[in-house]
């Protein structure tokens, strides 16, 4: 049998492994809106990724008539060049979802890195990576993005870099305040004293601190990112050679859909992009909510805009 012995006064680590570990999940079965998040989000990607094998008909198969009405075969509808609107909206999701999720890694490799930097060290490293988030935040992003996108060039990839390099600013604020509460605690101080270095700290101490949150703020972060590929695709900036989401409405635009009265070539693809950034906003917000002190204890809830009651006022009372 193994006892194990408490010294006198030392502090345990406030956020375990394990709890770290399963903390994503935990609040998506406690959190009604999370689970309808994930669920929804889940069910978007498993159709992304099975579209290969599930679609109905082949990306470029014509089956009817341009701008066929739904039907049984075709739930709904064709496309203006006879093709399903099932198929084209599977894989759509796929190309969406490829650069909203590379955008965001992107995103959270900037912002979590300048975020970590300019927490932990402080003053002047804190003040300049602070002002060129700054620069970068005044910055109107899908204006930037056309300018970038017209000089680069239609490319799938020119879209990825150009939206990540726009986003990373709101991670690395949120970043950068939790990091320098966490650089104070007395485990961190503990480590500094007994030598450890800048790198070791940062990676065993500080960066398991702050992962919840940033992976928090990266959830939030895709949906943005999809958003801004739907509208440069729409804009016609996006890659002529990949169906999205967004080039399928561009497409139904530029070739009369609404003239024709073919309201399913806009309507599913907007309801779908609509359904993803929900989704992923459901989970990003319950997990912020779930890790951000500020909202979890402060007495005017932004959330519900209601007061919550102060601790230990019924007692004085009494």
């Amino acid at each position: 049998m193994s006892v194990v012995v408490h010294e006198p006064g030392a502090v345990s680590d406030p956020l375990p492994v394990r709890s770290r570990g399963g903390f994503i999940w935990r609040t998506i079965r406690h959190r009604p809106s999370a689970a309808i998040g994930a669920l929804l989000l889940g069910l978007i990607i498993l159709c992304a990724l099975l579209a290969p094998w599930i679609a109905p008909y082949g990306l470029h198969e014509q089956v009817g008539p341009p701008f066929g009405p739904p039907s049984r075969a075709h739930p709904l509808g064709l496309d203006d060049g006879g093709i399903d609107m099932v198929t084209l909206l599977m894989w759509g999701l796929r190309i969406s979802l490829i650069v909203g999720f590379a955008a965001t890694l992107v995103s959270m490799l900037i912002g979590g890195t300048v975020g970590l930097v300019a927490g932990y060290f402080g003053g002047k490293t804190d003040g300049i990576l602070m002002r060129i988030t700054d620069y970068f935040l005044v910055i109107p992003d899908v204006p930037l993005m056309i300018v970038v996108a017209a000089i680069w060039g239609p490319s799938l990839f020119h879209i990825i870099i150009v939206i990540g390099i726009l986003l990373w600013t709101g991670t690395a604020r949120v970043i950068r305040a939790q990091v320098k509460s966490v650089r104070e605690r007395v485990y961190v101080k503990r480590a500094r004293a007994l030598g450890a270095g800048h790198g070791r700290i940062i990676l065993r101490h500080v960066l398991p601190q702050v992962a919840p949150l940033l992976i928090a703020n990266t959830v939030l972060t895709i949906a943005v990112a999809v958003f801004d590929e739907t509208a440069l695709a729409f804009l016609g900036l996006g890659d002529p050679s990949r169906i999205s989401l967004g080039k399928v409405i561009e497409n139904a635009f530029q070739r009369a859909a609404i003239s024709s009265g073919a309201w399913w070539a806009i309507v599913p693809p907007g309801v779908l992009v609509a359904l993803l950034i929900l989704s992923c906003s459901l989970i990003g917000q319950s997990l912020e909510d779930a890790l951000n002190p500020r909202l979890r204890v402060a007495h005017l809830s932004a959330r519900t805009f209601r007061l919550r009651p102060l601790v230990g006022r019924d007692k004085a009372a009494v």
